[in-house]
């Protein structure tokens, strides 16, 4: 079945967790920053090395994984197939985050004996993705509605949405005091593609109608909206004209849009503090290559046959899907627009409570000295993203140690949608001026990658210069 393949497409493409929490606690690399544009400066400047200065993927799957459908384990893939359809439910969603930052830098201002300002600029591409597994449609496909006489199946199940955009950004930080630092960041999008499918309405249901006939009620609200998909799909457009699109639309020729990150860092005393952030309130209002799809109305229909029938024995994926393809093309029209609609930025919360504890005791005089810093810091951090249907939300709590100058290490424990047992590592290590850092989690689950709910990796390298506290 067709259902089968599609289901098959997207769960090993997402078997890799929004999760960003690792990178809390190393305030040396850059890209805290764009997570809490409040958060505590330790360079004078610094610069990203293009294109490697920050990469990041990470992506989770809330129900089923590859494993559950193509172990070799010895039992029918269409038991399993049956199994994870009736297992999972209409809130179980599959993510994917992606981003690439193309360049970056920032930079300390104020007087020369208290430079207790930074501006920070960049620019990074960012895919994300959500789609909801659509129960009501997988039953239907799968069993058909034959043997579902008087059944109401939900419409609004199918619910979806990605987008690729590029991010300008310029940010501006300040230490009021020694103990308060916030900060704010700007943000120009440019929308390169986007769908969405999330305020689908309506139900389906078959009823024994008058001489044996049945009577299929459609009570439709759907909308499919596209922005710069035309030109991409487009079988006559050359590969190059797709690529110089995709480029111009990257550097601020596509749909275009506004938003900010506001954040802050207090130093209740010595050893803790706390922090927050909200990224992303913003908007993209796509006007670039627009289309849009909609059914809308109710639809009574007579016939003797099913229009979801269970697949026969013999009967291929495209020929049961074609039947189906042709049927539908006879009984709906839709509406095709242009309209220009506007979406919102998916916003993020970041929030934590740290505690630094542990000096460094000092061997030639056999005391802590001060300046040194302290060698070890816990916390508690929480990250939640507005979806669709609900937010989502994690829990991370972390240890961080200063393993000797130069080197950190933190490992995470992180419950999230995905899991309750996901352990996390990073490593953050300077070199001269030169910075490099590399995070993951989910280690737990390495020994069999395919049965992951979640994973998530980032590195990068930046070139920073300390600032001179003398």
């Amino acid at each position: 079945m067709k259902s089968a393949c599609l289901f098959f497409m997207i769960v090993s493409f997402l078997s890799w967790s929004q999760n960003k929490q690792i990178l809390y606690g190393f305030s040396e690399i850059p890209q805290s920053l764009l997570i809490n544009p409040g958060g505590k400066v330790t360079n004078d400047w610094c610069f990203g090395i293009p294109l490697l200065s920050h990469i990041h993927v990470n992506a989770g799957t809330s129900g089923v994984t590859v494993y559950d459908l193509f172990a070799n384990d010895g039992l029918d893939f269409n038991l399993k197939l049956q199994k994870a359809i009736y297992s999972m439910q209409a809130n179980d969603f599959f993510t994917l985050n992606e981003q690439l930052e193309l360049f970056s830098g920032g930079f300390a201002i104020g007087s020369s004996y208290n430079k207790n300002q930074y501006i920070s600029f960049g620019m990074y591409q960012e895919l994300d993705f959500i789609g909801y597994f659509p129960k009501d449609y997988a039953i239907l496909a799968y069993e058909g509605n034959q043997s579902n006489i008087n059944r109401v199946f939900d419409a609004s199940d199918f619910s979806a949405k990605g987008e690729l955009i590029s991010v300008l950004h310029v940010g501006y930080n300040k230490k009021v005091n020694d103990n308060f630092t916030v900060g704010v960041r700007g943000k120009i999008y440019s929308g390169i593609m986007d769908f969405n499918s999330t305020k689908n309405r309506g139900s389906f249901v078959t009823v024994n109608g008058t001489n044996n006939f049945y009577d299929h009620i459609f009570n439709l609200d759907l909308q499919v909206r596209t922005s710069g998909l035309l030109a991409v799909t487009d079988d006559n457009a050359s590969s190059d004209k797709v690529v110089s699109d995709i480029k111009k639309r990257l550097f601020l020729g596509g749909s275009l849009g506004l938003g900010f990150d506001v954040g802050f860092t207090y130093q209740i005393n010595k050893q803790w503090m706390i922090d927050g952030s909200l990224q992303d309130v913003g908007f993209i209002r796509h006007s670039k290559d627009v289309e849009n799809y909609s059914v809308k109305g109710n639809y009574v229909f007579e016939g003797v046959n099913p229009i979801f029938p269970e697949t026969g024995s013999g009967q291929t994926a495209e020929e049961y899907w074609d039947e189906i393809e042709n049927e539908f093309e006879d009984l709906f029209n839709v509406d095709t627009t242009n309209t220009k609609y506007t979406t919102w930025r998916p916003v993020k919360l970041n929030a934590s409570l740290n505690y630094a504890f542990g000096k460094r005791r000092d061997k030639e005089c056999n005391c802590l000295p001060d300046e040194d810093g302290y060698q070890n810091a816990v916390g508690l951090q929480v990250f939640a993203i507005n979806r669709p249907k609900q937010p989502q939300m994690a829990l991370t709590a972390y240890f961080l140690r200063k393993i000797f100058k130069g080197l950190q290490a933190k490992a995470t424990y992180t419950i999230d949608s995905y899991s309750f047992s996901n352990i996390g590592l990073g490593l953050s290590a300077n070199v001269g001026n030169m910075n490099f850092y590399i995070m993951a989690d989910n280690f737990l689950e390495y020994q069999n990658i395919y049965n992951a709910q979640s994973v998530s990796l980032q590195l990068g390298f930046n070139y920073i210069f300390k600032k001179n506290e003398d």
